[in-house]
C-alpha cells in the first residue's frame, strides 16, 4: 500500500473510531434522559435502566451498521459488474464504429480511383 492509501486508510478509521464515539456517548445521553424520567427509581436501579438502555441502544447502532455494511459490499460488487459490462460495451461499440469508418474511407479512397 502506497502511503497516500495508507493515510486515507488511517483517517477513515479515526472518522469512524470519532463517529462510533458520538454514538455511543449519544447512547449515554439518552439513557441517562429516560432514567431521569423515572423519578421513583434508587439510584441502583437508575444505575441498571441506565446500563440496560445504554447496551441495548449500542446493540441496535451496531446491527444498523452491519446492514449497512453488508450492503454497501452487495452495492459495490453489483456496480463494479455492471461497470465492466458497460465498459465492455463502449469498448466494442468503438472497435465498430472504428472498423466502420476504416472501411468507409477506404471504400472512398478506391471509389476514386
Amino acid at each position: 500500500m502506497n502511503p497516500r492509501q495508507d493515510s486515507a486508510l488511517g483517517l477513515a478509521r479515526l472518522e469512524g473510531h470519532l463517529l462510533w464515539a458520538a454514538e455511543v456517548e449519544e447512547a449515554r445521553r439518552q439513557a441517562d434522559r429516560f432514567a431521569g424520567e423515572l423519578p421513583w427509581l434508587t439510584t441502583a436501579q437508575r444505575e441498571e435502566v441506565e446500563r440496560v438502555y445504554r447496551a441495548d441502544r449500542i446493540a441496535v447502532s451496531r446491527a444498523t451498521l452491519v446492514r449497512i455494511r453488508d450492503r454497501t459490499a452487495e452495492l459495490r460488487t453489483e456496480y463494479e459488474a455492471r461497470y465492466r459490462r458497460l465498459r465492455a460495451r463502449c469498448v466494442a461499440l468503438a472497435v465498430v464504429a472504428g472498423a466502420s469508418g476504416a472501411a468507409t474511407a477506404i471504400a472512398a479512397l478506391l471509389t476514386r480511383r
